[in-house]
């Protein structure tokens, strides 16, 4: 690809340096090659001097950065980055030039009418072009009967007029009329009938090779169905499933470096060198906890007796994460005890000052749960107001008080946090009973649900309302490593095609907590003794 021609030596020289970088081989070769084109080489023909050359200097740079003072600070400091949801920068993909491109202008917290319908148009165009790349769905390269061996060719809603047999369409769910569903895509809608469908986990056809967990089937998710349209004008509807997922490797590659995450597009000399560190991060550990109730003395105990165990480990936990609700009672419109949580805050700051090595050597992260104080309901929400907050943090300034949903990066690793009890919400929505074929566990249905339609929130905006301008900072695209999912439902840790996600539980009902280690992605459902 480069136009080189290695010698022997050379090329041992080169396996010898990318032994060194296992699981990130590619990423140390195009390292070296990179490096290679700096070279005033006499011919494309190699031999293993400049080779080793460009070795020593790698080599060298990576020694320089181990040895740092200031890289050792940094394992801790810019080794954690909280990216804000308000901050997540926002992307659309032009369905013409089959790219995405990065939108500029203002952001306005009251959209327009328009930003509603782009929210929706934004949604399926995500999904669409991931869908596009799959080869079961993609338009065959020649004109063949091959619906028995493999092409399943999506036909837009508009062309379903005056077709006879069977046809794939993707398209939204919604429901245009009382209690009639629909189909929409970006050219048409059509109605839809339910009553014989079945999921791709049931009957799913032969040819298929990746597996698809039914999920929850509600208003506003996107779905790729086979039917037939009827002489009434009705799509019935026969196979029903969500659009396939995508490798992340795959999806970054399509992305071509856009920073869909946040936080600053790393260049692979910095992709290289923090997948090393965070390899040797074996003590890096995070705490996080969901329904922390500062205004409930029982609570309060639990929380004490848990910083009283961290505080005595060899190694005290690099973050904690806190998300609410951090009241027992909803602050809505008729709460006014507004001061009393200001100082149970202030009593939380007292409680994290007696404990000092987990002042100097931890981290602690709010994140606002459904019912603490803030502007609305809508989503995302900002993070808790200042007012409360500020007697917490005089006592512990380097505390991090963010919104709902937040990202994390530990060094290459991506984490999303939402804090929503959205497995209730996602079942009472339900459209018709999710498939037991492969599982019946409801977790499970849940995570299937939000990573395959590349959501953290596929609810209806009358059930669960969305900022338009903002709806993008809750897309899981390109997938996350790791999903936590703050819910007062049961505490639950699932693996889905190689994405970490978990429940840590309701801290305050169950005294329920987890422990993770992102090196490893270890989780470790953790419980106070009843």
């Amino acid at each position: 690809m480069r136009g080189y021609t290695l010698r022997v030596d050379a090329l041992d020289a080169v396996l010898s340096f990318a032994s060194r970088f296992a699981g990130a081989e590619d990423d140390a070769l195009d390292l070296l090659l990179d490096q290679l084109d700096h070279e005033s080489l006499k011919s494309s023909i190699i031999d293993k001097d400049p080779v080793n050359r460009v070795v020593s200097l790698l080599l060298e740079a990576e020694a320089a950065v181990e040895e740092s003072p200031d890289a050792a600070c940094e394992g801790r400091g810019s080794a954690l980055r909280v990216i804000d949801a308000f901050l997540v920068p926002k992307f659309r993909y032009d369905p013409v030039k089959k790219i995405f491109y990065e939108h500029t202008g203002s952001l306005p917290i009251h959209g327009e009418a328009s930003a509603k319908a782009k929210l929706y148009k934004d949604r399926f165009l995500l999904l669409y072009q991931r869908l596009s790349r799959d080869q079961h769905f993609a338009k065959p390269a020649f004109e063949t009967e091959t619906t028995e061996f493999g092409s399943c060719e999506i036909s837009p809603i508009q062309s379903l007029v005056g077709q006879t047999g069977r046809r794939w369409v993707m398209g939204v769910i919604s429901q245009l009329e009382d209690g009639h569903f629909y189909l929409e895509d970006l050219t048409a809608s059509v109605e839809i009938n339910l009553s014989d469908a079945i999921s791709f986990s049931d009957n799913i056809p032969f040819f298929f090779p990746y597996k698809v967990t039914t999920g929850f089937f509600t208003e506003n998710t996107i779905v790729v169905v086979e039917g037939q349209m009827l002489l009434e004008g009705i799509f019935k509807i026969f196979t029903c499933g969500f659009p396939p997922l995508e490798e992340r490797d795959k999806s970054l590659k399509a992305l071509a470096g856009l920073d869909f995450f946040g936080g600053g597009a790393l260049t692979k000399e910095e992709t290289l060198r923090l997948t090393e560190l965070e390899k040797r991060a074996v003590n890096d550990m995070f705490i996080i906890m969901s329904d922390v109730w500062l205004d409930n003395e029982e609570a309060m105990g639990k929380l004490e007796m848990v910083l009283d165990g961290f505080e005595n480990e060899e190694v005290v936990p690099s973050l904690f994460v806190l998300m609410g609700n951090f009241c027992s009672r909803p602050c809505n419109l008729s709460f006014h005890s507004y001061s009393s949580i200001r100082a149970q805050f202030g009593k939380l700051g007292q409680m994290i000052e007696s404990h000092p090595r987990l002042k100097e050597h931890s981290r602690f992260l709010f994140i606002p749960g459904p019912e603490d104080a803030g502007p609305s309901t809508v989503l995302p929400r900002c993070a808790l107001p200042r007012y409360i907050t500020e007697e917490f943090q005089n006592r512990i300034p380097n505390a991090i008080f963010s919104s709902n949903p937040c990202r994390i990066k530990f060094y290459t690793q991506e984490i999303v946090f939402f804090r929503q009890d959205l497995l209730y919400r996602m079942r009472r929505s339900c459209l018709m009973p999710p498939s037991t074929e492969e599982t019946s566990d409801p977790f499970e249905h849940l995570v299937a649900t939000i990573t395959h339609q590349s959501h953290l929130c596929p609810l209806p905006l009358v059930v669960q309302p969305v900022i338009w301008n903002y709806d993008h900072s809750l897309h899981l695209y390109p997938t996350p490593h790791t999903i936590v999912l703050g819910d007062k439902s049961e505490q639950k840790a699932f693996s889905y095609t190689g994405i970490t996600c978990f429940n840590p539980g309701s801290f305050s009902n169950d005294g329920t907590f987890v422990a993770y280690r992102p090196c490893t992605r270890e989780v470790e459902l953790s419980a106070l003794p009843a």
